[in-house]
C-alpha cells in the first residue's frame, strides 16, 4: 500500500459499490414494484430501471425525453416511477394526483402533460389532472388523501437508504446514478445487467 498508494481509493470505491450492490439487493422487490400503474415500457421486463423523481425538478424534466427514447427502443425494459417529492410544497401536491393516476391506469399520460405545463404551481396540477379527465374535486381529494403519504414516505426511506441526495436518482441492476446522467450512460447500465444474465 505504502509503494501503491493510488490503489486506496479503487479499493474504498469497490467497497462502496459493493455495499450498495448489497442495500440494493435487500430492497430490489420493494423498488421494483411499482405503485399502481406507476412505470411503462415491458410489463415483466428483463431490466428494470427505477428511477426517484420529483416534479418540480428541471432535471428530472430533462431525462424525460431520454428515459422515453430507452422505451421505444427497447422492448424487454421496465421504467418503475417513484415520487421523491422534496423540493417543495406543489411537489407533494403533483405526486399524490400523479398516485391517483396511476390507480386509475393514466400515470404516464398524467406524468408527461404535467412535465409540459412547466412550472409546478396548483393550478398547473389540476390543469395537467383535468387533461386525462381528472376532475378538480378528485384531485383535490388526491391532495387531502392520507393514503397516499405511507407510499411518499416509504420512498423517502427508500431513497436514503440507497443514499440518494436528490432527484432524479436511478438505479438499475446493482447501480445507483445520480443526476441527469443521459441515454448513454443509462443504457450502458442496461446492457451491462444483460450482460452479467447472460454470463
Amino acid at each position: 500500500i505504502m509503494e501503491h498508494p493510488e490503489i486506496l481509493p479503487q479499493a474504498m470505491e469497490k467497497l462502496q459499490a459493493k455495499r450498495m450492490g448489497s442495500v440494493i439487493e435487500e430492497k430490489r422487490a420493494e423498488l421494483e414494484t411499482p405503485f399502481a400503474g406507476a412505470w411503462e415500457g415491458a410489463e415483466k421486463g428483463d431490466v428494470v430501471l427505477v428511477e426517484f423523481f420529483d416534479y418540480a425538478c428541471g432535471y428530472c424534466r430533462a431525462s424525460l425525453p431520454e428515459l422515453a427514447k430507452l422505451v421505444a427502443g427497447d422492448s424487454r425494459l421496465k421504467i418503475v416511477y417513484r415520487e421523491l417529492p422534496i423540493l417543495s410544497e406543489e411537489s407533494g401536491m403533483a405526486a399524490r394526483v400523479s398516485l391517483l393516476a396511476a390507480e386509475r391506469g393514466q400515470y404516464m399520460l398524467f406524468h408527461k402533460a404535467l412535465y409540459a405545463a412547466g412550472r409546478v404551481t396548483q393550478e398547473s396540477i389540476f390543469k395537467a389532472a383535468a387533461g386525462v379527465g381528472i376532475d378538480r374535486k378528485a384531485a383535490e381529494a388526491a391532495i387531502a388523501n392520507k393514503r397516499y403519504t405511507a407510499e411518499l414516505e416509504n420512498n423517502i426511506k427508500l431513497a436514503q437508504a440507497l443514499g440518494a441526495s436528490g432527484t432524479p436518482t436511478f438505479v438499475v441492476g446493482d447501480k445507483v446514478l445520480a443526476g441527469a446522467v443521459g441515454h448513454d450512460k443509462l443504457k450502458e447500465a442496461i446492457d451491462e445487467v444483460r450482460g452479467k444474465k447472460a454470463e
